[in-house]
């Protein structure tokens, strides 16, 4: 992001430009090279505002994710109180099926054995 002059960093082009002409450079190529050199910078450089923005953005990312992870929380606990009182209600059924088959399952014994009672009866007073 491009840094207004308000917010560019210290650069001393005339320095800049004398050391490189004093070394080779034209006067002009060292003004140009001067001029790319503050732009690069200026360019490519966080100012403070940059630096305080990606901060708060970063602080209401943290304060969203926190808020979506509350969230998830109690949604996940209601889930689990949920299936809690279903698995509860699920038991209480079965135990009563169970209760319920082990009732038809006696009264059928009795009913077998009683059949049997009159079966063996009726074959002794058949037998001589």
């Amino acid at each position: 992001m491009p840094m207004n002059a308000s917010e560019a960093i210290n650069f001393d082009t005339h320095k800049f430009v004398k050391h490189l002409t004093e070394n080779g450079f034209t006067e002009q190529q060292a003004e140009v090279l001067a001029e790319e050199q503050v732009n690069l910078l200026n360019s490519n450089l966080a100012t403070k505002a940059n630096i305080e923005k990606t901060n708060a953005e970063i602080q209401s990312l943290r304060q969203e994710t926190s808020a979506n992870i509350q969230s998830l929380r109690q949604e996940t606990n209601a889930n689990i109180q949920s299936l809690r009182q279903e698995t509860k209600l699920n038991i209480a059924d079965l135990k009563a099926y169970i209760a319920e088959s082990k009732t038809d399952l006696l009264k059928w014994m009795f009913i077998a054995l009683a059949a049997q009672g009159g079966l063996i009866v009726t074959l002794i007073k058949l037998l001589p």
